[in-house]
C-alpha cells in the first residue's frame, strides 16, 4: 500500500486504541491523538511499530476548539517530517466522554462539555483537517447504538450522537466533490473503561445487555477497529453516507 495515513483522535485507549492497531493491520500509518494519557499513546505508538507502520502521537483536547489550529498545524509539521510530506487519507472521529444524568438533572455545564466534545469537535476539527485529506479519501463518525434504542440517564450524551449522524450525511453531500466518503459506525454496549468500565466491571449490567443481544455477548473492542479500518480502506469506496450499527444484534 502507498503512504496512506489516518488521523484517530482518542487513539491512546479503548475502541480508538484498536482501531490503531487494526487499521495498521491494514496498511495505514497512524497518527492518534490523546488527551493527557502520553504513556498509553506511547504504547498504541510502539504496536503500531510493531506493526511495520508508521506511527505518531499528538496532544488534543478535543474540548478546547481555541487549540485546533495549532493542532492543525502540529499535524501539517508531523506529515511533513515524520510521513515523508503525505496527506491524510482517513479521519476517524472517534474521541468522546460518557456522560450520565437524567435530563432532570443536567447542568448546563455537562451539556456544553457533551456540545463540544460530541458535536462542536467532529464539526470544527474536520473543517479544519478537510484540506489535508486526499482526494477519494474516507471520514468515519462514531456514534452510538443509544441513537436508535434509549436506556435511562444517558440524554445528554445520545442526543449529541444523533447530532453526529446527521452531520454525517451532511458532510457526505458536501465533500462528494472531492470522492470523501463519510460514514458513521455506531458502537453497541463495548467493554472497556468508558464511563468508568460499567459495562465490562458490572456483571449484572453486562449480563442484562448480553442477554438482550442476539449474538448473546456485549462487545469487545476488537468487535469495532476492523469495521472503521474496512471503511477506511478501498474495500468500502462505494459506501457513503451510512450509519452501520455494530452491537451484535442488541434490541433487534
Amino acid at each position: 500500500m502507498e503512504n496512506k495515513i489516518v488521523l484517530i483522535t482518542g487513539g491512546s485507549r479503548g475502541l480508538g486504541k484498536d482501531m490503531a492497531n487494526q487499521l495498521s493491520q491494514k496498511g495505514f500509518n497512524i497518527i492518534l491523538t490523546y488527551n493527557s494519557n502520553e504513556s498509553e499513546a506511547a504504547k498504541v505508538i510502539e504496536q503500531v511499530k510493531a506493526n511495520g507502520k508508521k506511527a505518531k502521537a499528538l496532544q488534543l483536547d478535543v474540548a478546547n476548539s481555541k487549540s485546533f489550529d495549532t493542532f492543525v498545524q502540529n499535524v501539517q509539521d508531523a506529515l511533513k517530517n515524520d510521513f515523508d510530506n503525505g496527506n491524510l487519507h482517513a479521519l476517524v472521529n472517534n474521541a468522546g466522554v460518557g456522560a450520565y444524568t437524567s435530563i432532570a438533572d443536567t447542568s448546563e455545564e455537562v451539556f456544553d462539555a457533551m456540545v463540544n466534545i460530541h458535536l462542536k469537535a467532529p464539526y470544527f476539527l474536520t473543517q479544519k483537517l478537510f484540506p489535508l485529506i486526499n482526494e477519494g479519501g474516507s471520514i468515519v463518525n462514531i456514534s452510538s447504538g443509544l441513537t436508535r434504542f434509549t436506556y435511562p440517564n444517558y440524554a445528554p450524551y445520545a442526543i449529541m450522537k444523533a447530532s453526529i449522524e446527521s452531520l454525517t450525511r451532511y458532510q457526505a453531500q458536501e465533500f462528494g466533490s472531492r470522492k470523501i466518503r463519510v460514514n458513521t459506525v455506531a458502537p453497541g454496549a463495548i467493554a472497556t473503561d468508558f464511563g468508568g468500565g460499567a459495562v465490562r466491571d458490572n456483571k449484572d449490567l453486562n449480563d442484562m445487555i448480553a442477554n438482550m443481544t442476539a449474538l448473546g455477548r456485549v462487545g469487545l473492542p476488537d468487535d469495532i477497529g476492523g469495521v472503521v479500518a474496512f471503511l477506511c480502506s478501498d474495500d468500502a469506496k462505494w459506501v457513503n453516507a451510512q450509519r452501520i450499527e455494530v452491537s451484535g444484534g442488541v434490541h433487534i
